[in-house]
């Protein structure tokens, strides 16, 4: 922690305290570098510990609605009306789940695309396995029909990163029930997601501890400094702006914490590491940004870039709800002891639902049969994807989902038991924009996420709800399943219906990205380079989901540690030649 209001020098000032800001902060202080990390939050374990520290606490309290906001841990974003959800208004939780890290054809197009090789799989590899501390599932706590593959090589030998890594104590029934009727339909089992792989199926390693099952996260950084390092801590505070000097070099920034406005001196970089939504926020209020947004605010232009805030691409998703003869978190929506139970198992044995936070994923292609029905601009579209990017991914949903608006707030209380799988869209082409609407960080961005814009995106969005019924109609889920599809009601759909249903439901998965992207300087688009520094401006840098030029297959975290390690380590090895 550090002294409110008093005007301090760092080598380094890092703008956000999330996965990439205490990553990087955490790496160039071990280098002996002064350090200040500036969040706008406090520390999650205090103010939320339930939603944030136990694995299940988020699914139990995340939604849709903007009224459904938890404050002390989320800023309450709310997107603009979206016409792929009929005009709908989403509340945008930003959160987080360790699940795959892309494709070895997704880390070679990012290369390509920033004409940097480094940025290949091979060469990215050891950043993936820098943060991380892996742990085999605990076989004896599982379910013996949870039996999970796994490549230990995937991880690095006897690492000791601080990020635990491992498998949940708790598989839902529903989970083993759903791999089993992805396997029937010809989803093929693959031994893990960890090594530039996707397509299949198989139980997920997330960033949990498997000595407590608590969350793991990015501020096991932080607390595994020696407390003699030269980081600080700004928790609660606001940054304003980024200040600069005539030759247009970053200089510090401009906080305010409880109503105190200060300035904090970077004597080396500024680096920003707010996120897919603040990160070009805090550009454009500081000059950096697209010239009619900044004239349109008053705001004098430091650097006209285009690019900043557009871009976005994101992961939505849908997810259609059976009945099932299954004991399912339904029940824990509805019956107050046993949801007590469940949290006394947690905190006692760390065993339970509680443990679970995601524990089976699936990627694939369009089967064959279900691409005949794609149009030849949408065949076009996907085979601009490397040969090994998957295009839809499938998640179990231990209940009903229904429009997600509140998850645990709209399980039926009507005696039955639910389950879901979500469908998302992972090889988008619609486009999204983030925006501000002045020139003030306390006003919160302008979000457009543009979900299933574009006539590709609709026809694989009704392929993959085709295939999602396949599923349920397979062997092994009708066993389980009472009755027709409880949501949609309807069984038997036209392409309209279903385009319908998937408006109604429609949410995002959380992985908004490239809103600052990577490109090379030719690129109109282009926000910094390979680097992660900002065209136009010197000592000023972009480390996170944003800065990516492609949104990978899998779930971003594990991306985001990557850069973070990668950019920490080039500026670390660029002192040391000096």
């Amino acid at each position: 922690m550090s002294a409110v209001g008093v005007e301090s020098t760092y080598d380094y000032v890092i703008v956000g305290g999330g996965t990439a800001g205490n990553t990087i902060g955490s790496r160039l202080a071990e280098a002996g570098l002064s350090v200040a990390i500036i969040e706008a939050g406090s520390f999650y374990e205090i103010e939320s510990p339930t939603r944030s520290t136990v694995p299940a606490g988020y699914n139990l309290l995340v939604g849709s609605d903007p009224e459904n906001v938890n404050v002390p841990v989320d800023w309450g974003i709310v997107t603009v009306p979206q016409a792929g959800a009929n005009g709908r208004r989403l509340l945008y939780a930003q959160g987080s789940c360790f699940g795959g890290s892309g494709t070895t054809g997704s880390y070679d197009q990012w290369a390509t695309l920033v004409e940097d090789d480094s940025y290949k799989w091979d060469n990215i590899l050891p950043f993936f396995k820098k943060s991380v501390q892996f742990t085999p599932p605990g076989t004896s706590k599982r379910f013996q029909n949870a039996t999970t593959l796994f490549r230990p090589e995937a991880f690095e030998k006897d690492s000791t990163g601080p990020i635990q890594v491992s498998y949940t104590n708790y598989v839902s029934p529903f989970a083993t029930w759903m791999k089993a009727g992805m396997e029937a339909v010809g989803t093929p089992v693959t031994e893990d997601f960890s090594s530039g792989h996707l397509l299949g199926t198989q139980y997920n390693p997330s960033t949990i501890n498997p000595i407590d099952e608590t969350r793991s996260s990015s501020d096991m950084f932080l607390s595994s400094l020696p407390i003699t390092s030269k980081l600080h801590i700004y928790p609660d505070t606001l940054v304003k702006k980024i200040a600069f000097d005539g030759n247009k070099r970053a200089t510090g920034i401009d906080v305010e914490t409880a109503g105190q406005e200060y300035h904090l001196r970077a004597a080396r970089e500024v680096i920003v590491c707010a996120g897919a939504f603040h990160s070009p926020q805090i550009l454009m209020v500081s000059g950096i940004g697209p010239e009619n947004t900044l004239n349109s605010l008053n705001i004098p232009i430091l650097a006209d870039l285009p690019g900043v805030g557009q871009n976005m691409w994101d992961h939505p998703f849908f997810a259609p709800s059976h009945r099932v003869s299954l004991e399912t978190e339904t029940r824990m929506a509805n019956d107050k002891l046993y949801y007590l139970e469940q949290g006394v198992e947690y905190a006692i044995a760390h065993e339970g639902s509680w443990t679970n936070a995601q524990e089976l994923l699936g990627w694939e292609r369009i089967p064959y049969s279900h691409r005949l029905r794609l149009s030849q601009s949408t065949i076009d579209d996907l085979s601009r994807f490397p040969n090994d990017w998957p295009e839809v991914e499938f998640l179990p949903a231990n209940g009903f989902v229904g429009n997600f608006s509140d998850l645990m707030g709209q399980q039926p209380a009507d005696e039955y038991q639910y389950a879901s799988i979500l469908g998302v869209l992972v090889s988008p082409t619609s486009r999204g924009n983030v925006t501000i609407r002045s020139n003030s960080t306390s006003e919160l961005p302008i979000v457009s996420p543009n979900w299933l814009t574009t006539k590709t995106d609709m026809e694989v969005a009704v392929a993959l709800y085709r295939r999602l019924r396949e599923i349920w109609q397979s062997g092994p889920l009708q066993s389980i399943s009472v009755g027709n599809l409880s949501y949609p009601l309807h069984q038997d759909q036209s392409d309209e219906e279903i385009i319908q249903y998937i408006r109604d439901s429609l949410m995002p998965l959380w992985h908004p990205a490239c809103t600052c992207k990577m490109g090379v300087r030719s690129d109109p688009m282009a926000v910094v380079d390979s680097h992660a520094r900002v065209y136009g401006v010197d000592r000023l840098r972009v480390v996170d989901a944003s800065a990516f030029p492609l949104l990978p297959p899998g779930h971003p975290q594990s991306t985001v540690y990557m850069l973070a390690e990668k950019i920490a380590h080039s500026i670390i090895s660029h002192l040391e030649e000096k």
